[in-house]
Order: structure tokens, then sequence, then C-alpha cells
């Protein structure tokens, strides 16, 4: 009878074991010095080791002929345990046994000494499926076993085990097996089983295993039973329903030039294909976490890039999007991940991500504004579209470094102040004049930062005839400094006063920045513009 790949090539001694140096090696030293514990606690993610190195290590402790930690395999008792035939090593279920009942049948059995070998050993897998009256049953044997037994639990959710028992175990930690290590043990599973895998498809098998071995022997085999000849990534990918790398990084480059019907169209070849669409979006969050490593850090993220792509493919996509992009994306395909659990039509889902992603303009929330404007900053930097004049060009009588003279000390107005409203302006001048602002106003982003409030984003200060609208941070600013915006205040204050006044966007200490220069000069050398609306 065939024997899958996991279970054929399961690791027989500490040796045998890859990427845990760190338990190995402790576990060895504790089995030649004899000084071991009463009870061990494994930990970490699905296919790391961790119930392999608790049947090696029961193995370890009765085995008649150890060799530097490490059983001989040969002797009686090793040769028992593999087998299952020796009845005092037991290999229990938790999610199936989780009763009060189960444990106290267990412990009513431990105190009896072992038969065929030196010590009874109990190995409880899954053991977080306990309830919470089994693990109060098994608290006492625990932590004054007999001195011929040994538990050894296994677990891959932690924070479900009660404090009581992880302070009477000796807790190993297995980490997630890196890709490299993953691709050599499967690079030598194929040599061994005469498959011909390339290094190529061992490296997506690695990725696709996200760090646990077992999923990716079980990958290989799959794989290796589903074609014959070389194992290469395009047949990885026909034989698991995956788009692979070329095609999503296709669709990716469809959403960084806004191609909706593009977009669209590869994602409707991919379901005629029979692809499965979690896979394809999981691909795109990888891609896209990867890109955004590469805007962060450049040179050191390359270290941390998950694979999906070589690094000259993945720098030079990532370049066509902004970090605002990126981010927005990032949380769109998983929000459309998380819903695919209750989702009625999982092609619908992805289309309505598909055309979000292209077309940002769709919607007002914050994260798509932010990732409109950071596209048109870095278009600007890169020379792709040009800057608005009033940036560029300095005002001719003043020097570029000459900063705005700030208003005098008698008559600065502090937020904190700015309720209370200088002589020269009626009480609830600013109330008034925002509430007007709001009324003309079509944008509802925009129209939110002038609510009638001492809270608001940005509150109005008159000095003098000029109003200082003060934003409260230099996101606020951007919005707010433009000239329709700007002339639109200027005209409601005038006509709450009945007298021309001036309007200019300033942060929040007060101080004009140097792109207001050129709009300050405007007003005063078209006073006509501001006009009276009684």
């Amino acid at each position: 009878m065939y024997q899958a790949l996991y279970r054929k090539y399961r690791p027989q001694t500490f040796d045998d074991l890859v990427g845990q140096i760190a338990v190995t090696q402790t576990l060895k030293t504790q089995v030649a010095s004899g000084r071991l514990s009463h009870a061990y606690l494994f930990t970490g993610s699905r296919g790391t080791g961790k119930t392999s190195s608790a049947k090696i290590l029961a193995k370890a402790v009765n085995c008649e002929n150890p060799q530097n930690g490490n059983p001989c395999n040969c002797c009686p008792s090793c040769r028992a345990i593999d087998s299952g035939a020796c009845m005092d090593v037991l290999e229990i279920d938790a999610a199936s046994n989780n009763g009060v009942d189960n444990v106290r049948d267990l412990r009513d059995d431990a105190i009896y000494s072992p038969s065929q070998v030196k010590m009874r050993v109990y190995i409880i897998d899954e053991v977080h499926m306990l309830s919470i009256s089994a693990f109060n049953a098994l608290l006492k044997i625990i932590e004054e076993p007999p001195e011929h037994l040994l538990f050894i639990l296994a677990t891959t959710e932690l924070h479900k085990v009660p404090a009581t028992i992880l302070s009477r175990c000796q807790r190993f930690s297995f980490r997630r097996i890196s890709q490299e290590d993953i691709a050599a043990r499967l690079q030598y599973v194929s040599y061994q089983e005469n498959i011909d895998l390339t290094d190529s498809a061992a490296r997506v098998l690695a990725r696709l295993a996200d760090g646990g071995m077992r999923d990716g022997l079980s990958l290989l085999d799959q794989c290796a039973s589903a074609t014959q000849g070389e194992l290469n990534p395009e047949r990885v990918y026909a034989c698991l329903g995956i788009a692979g790398i070329q095609e999503c990084g296709k669709l990716m480059a469809a959403i960084s030039k806004h191609d909706t019907a593009g977009a669209l169209s590869l994602l409707n070849r991919f379901y005629a294909e029979g692809k499965e669409l979690g896979a394809l979006l999981d691909e795109m969050a990888c891609l896209t976490r990867d890109f955004m490593v590469l805007k962060a850090a450049p040179k050191e993220g390359i270290s941390l890039l998950s694979g999906v792509a070589s690094d000259e493919e993945t720098e030079a996509l990532s370049e066509a999007f902004s970090v605002g992009e990126l981010s927005r994306m990032l949380n769109l395909i998983q929000g459309t991940l998380s819903g695919f659990t209750r989702s009625s039509s999982r092609r619908m889902d992805a289309e309505m991500c598909i055309i979000n992603l292209c077309q940002p303009e769709l919607t007002l929330e914050a994260e798509a504004l932010n990732a409109r404007l950071t596209r048109l900053e870095e278009q600007i930097r890169a020379g792709v579209v040009a800057a608005p004049a009033a940036a560029l060009t300095p005002a001719p009588e003043k020097k570029k470094e000459k900063p705005v003279s700030a208003p005098k000390a008698e008559e600065t107005v502090t937020l904190a102040s700015a309720q209370e409203a200088p002589a020269e302006a009626p009480v609830g001048f600013w109330i008034e004049v925002a509430t007007q602002i709001r009324q003309e106003l079509t944008s509802p982003a925009v129209r939110g930062y002038f609510a009638p409030n001492p809270n608001a984003a940005v509150q109005g200060v008159l000095i003098g005839d000029r109003l200082e609208l003060r934003c409260e941070n230099g996101f606020v600013l951007g919005f707010i400094n433009k000239p329709d915006i700007l002339l639109l205040a200027a005209r409601k204050a005038s006509a709450v006063l009945g007298r021309p006044v001036q309007a200019v966007a300033v942060d929040k200490s007060g101080t004009v920045s140097d792109s207001m220069e050129h709009f300050l000069k405007f007003g005063e050398q078209h006073p006509d513009r501001i006009r009276i609306n009684k």
C-alpha cells in the first residue's frame, strides 16, 4: 500500500528534524545527561515537528543504546514504539478525548509501572481541546507524577492552555521552518523518490507550505502524482489551481494603470479556467505586501520578501504604486478574503474588489483619498505630472528662503481663544461664516472640516482684514489651501462683516505657508474679486 511522503519521511532522530536546532539540541542534552523533566509542552504552528519530536523523545528515554541523545531505532524498545505495539507509550488525541472522564481513566492507568520499557510516556496532541474540568483533573498528576511517568503535551494554540498547566511544564516553541530549509528537504525527498523537481518549483512549494514541512511534502506528493516528467512551476500552478506569479503580475500591472476592463478580463479568464479566487487574492495580497516592504526599505527589505516573485520583477512593478495605494489595496484585498467564508458569490466579491482597486475615485473614504493624493505626489516628484504654478514660481519681490513675517504679538490669536472673537468681529462671527461655507461646498470630505463647533478641523480667526483658516494638521491644510475655497471663505466673511476681508490657510501656529504668498499677492492686485454679498 502506498504511504504518503510526509509519513514515509517522518524524522526518526533529533538530527533529522529540520529548522528546530534550538529545541533539538536542548532535548538531546537532557537525554544524554539524564536531566529530564516530568512534563513537556511543545507549541508552534502546524507541520513544524511537534508530534515527531514527542515520538523521538519517547524513544530516546526508553532506548537501550542511545547515541548522543538520539534513539538508536534498532533496539526492541525503539522498534516497538515505531510500530505502535508498545503499550507503555500512548498517543492520545485530545480533540476526541477531551472530557474529564477520559482524563480520570488516564490518571488511574498512569500510576502502574511500565511493562515493556523503562518509562511510561503519554503524548497528548492538541491539548488545548481539553475542557476546563479535564485540565483541572490533570493538574495533580502532572505536578507530582510517579518516577516512571513522562507527559508530552503538544498544541498549536498556546493561549488556550491554562496557566496552571503552563507552569508545570517545560515549554519548547517550534518556529516556522524557513523556505530555504523546506525547499532543500523537498529536493532531498524528490531525489529519493526519483521525482524530477526543479529548483524554482521547489521554491514555489516551499512558499505555499507557509512554514510547515508537512504541508510542503503533501503538496509535493499531490503534484508528483498528477503529472509525469519534469515538475516545474507551471505544472505546480496547474495542479493546485493557482493563477501563478506571471498571471498575478499581469493583473497587478492592469491595476497600476487603472485599466478596469483589462483587469476584469483577466479575472474572468482565471475564473473560466477553474482558478481558485481565494488563492488568487492571497497571491495578490502577498505581492502587495512585498511592494510595501520594498517601498519602506528598498535595500534591507529584499531579505524580507515572501518569495512571490523575483527581486527584479517585484522592484520593477512596485514603482508603479504609491505607499498610500498599497496600504489601501492590502486592506481591501484582506477584507474581501475575510468575507469569502460567508459569501454567496465569490466571483461577484472578487470583481467588486478589482473594480475598487482600479478606481479609487469611486469612494470618498479617507483611505481612498490618501491613495490618490500619494500617487499624485509621487508623479509630481517623478516629473510625470506638472506641479501647480503657484507651488513652483516664487514671488518676484520676496526671496524664496525668507519666511512670511508672523503677525505682531498683540494681534496673535491662538486656537484656544478662537471662540472669543476680537472686538472688531461680531459675536458668533465664525459660526455664521462656517455655516454659509458648508452650504456651498459640494465635497462631503471638505464640508466636514467646516463644522460650526470649536472641535472642527478648521477654525477661523479674524486678524484685521485677514481671515486665517487655521488647520488642524498638514493633511487638512492640503485640502483647504486652494483658491476656490479661500475665495469662498473671503466672500462669506466679507458679507458678514460688511467690508472686504482676505482669507488665508495657515497651520496651527498661524504661520502662512510659502505656497500662499502668491494667493495673497493675487488678492492685493485684484481686490475686485472679493465681493460683498449682502
